[in-house]
Formats: C-alpha cells, sequence, structure tokens
C-alpha cells in the first residue's frame, strides 16, 4: 500500500467515528497540502500524508498525554512503524514545541523528535492554519481567531497560539513565495 493511501486508511479508521469534525479538518488539510504540490517536489506525498495524519493524537484510543502531536507521533513510531520524516512532521506541526512548552512537555518532544526539514515544516504549518475544523479553506489570521475563541485567550491553546501566531504568519508568507516562484507570479 502505498504512503498516501495507508495514511488516509489509519487517519479515517481513528477520526472518523469518534471525531468527525478533526476527520473533516485532516481531510481539508491534505488538500491544502496537495495544492502546495508545486513547491514539495519529491516531498509531495511525504507532506499529504503527514497532513492528513496530523491530528491522530486526538483519537481517544490512543491518546495518552492529552498533548495530541506528541501522542500521535508516538503511536506513528511505535505502533506503526511509520516513516521517520512523516512521524516528525506529525510531531513538530504548527509550532508544537511551543505548545509542548506550556504543558511541560518541550523536553519529552525535543528529545524524541528531532525537527522536519524547514520548507516541510512551513508547508504543514500552512497547510492546517489555512483550513477550518470543517475542512473548509481560511486565511491564517481567521484560523488563529478562531482557535482563540474555541478554546480561551487564556488555556494552554489560547495562550500557545497566540504566542505561535508570529512564526505562522512568517511561515505562510514563505510558502506564498516559493508559490509565486513557482508559478512566476508575484506574491500576494
Amino acid at each position: 500500500m502505498g504512503l498516501t493511501k495507508w495514511a488516509y486508511s489509519l487517519s479515517e479508521s481513528l477520526l472518523s467515528e469518534p471525531l468527525p469534525r478533526r476527520w473533516a479538518h485532516s481531510l481539508g488539510v491534505a488538500g491544502r497540502a496537495q495544492s502546495l504540490r508545486p513547491i514539495l517536489e519529491k516531498d509531495a506525498e511525504l507532506l499529504e500524508a503527514a497532513a492528513v495524519l496530523h491530528d491522530i493524537g486526538y483519537s481517544p484510543s490512543i491518546a495518552t498525554t492529552g498533548f495530541h502531536p506528541l501522542d500521535g507521533a508516538r503511536f506513528l513510531r511505535d505502533q506503526e512503524g511509520a516513516d521517520e520524516r512523516v512521524v516528525r512532521l506529525v510531531a513538530h506541526h504548527s509550532c508544537a514545541l511551543l505548545e509542548a512548552e506550556e504543558r511541560g512537555l518541550r523536553e519529552e518532544l525535543e528529545t524524541e523528535f528531532a525537527l522536519e526539514r524547514p520548507e516541510l515544516v512551513d508547508a504543514l504549518i500552512v497547510s492546517d492554519m489555512t483550513t477550518t475544523p470543517d475542512g473548509e479553506h481560511t486565511t491564517p489570521a481567521a484560523r488563529l481567531d478562531e482557535i482563540v475563541q474555541r478554546y480561551g485567550p487564556d488555556t494552554i491553546v489560547g495562550r500557545f497560539i497566540q504566542r505561535a501566531a508570529p512564526e505562522i504568519f512568517a511561515a505562510n508568507e514563505r510558502v506564498e513565495r516559493r508559490m509565486a516562484a513557482a508559478s512566476g507570479a508575484q506574491p500576494m
């Protein structure tokens, strides 16, 4: 079975029934990853697989620490023997080190999982942070506002996402520049 086919199947089995909205979001994130193919080259399949798997750590059947990037990456590594690069992307998706710090888990995350190439980290950030909880396309600013409103500004997630905002906007800008260069257009 190919990498993306396996990733979609696994993500669906973990998310579709217990967390259908999370499954819809994951499908939307994978769709955004597909749209970035012009700048991903040989890593397009890798990023799409990581995108559809990025939130599996929310699944009640594998959640252990309550920190979904760490739970998802550990499951992929320990139970699935997944591609190491997919595991690293899941572990560090969307500025996860900052949230890990808020949760007292930064050292665990950093020690267990190395960072993936910055261009791929940026692409996954953009894929996640331009997709609504229902899987629709949005802007990074609207997505960040939605997250803060849903969780509250003084919660762990609210604090983390506000701290991560500058890096999310910077990643979006870098990806937009790369996409514009790939198409020969001017960045937006």
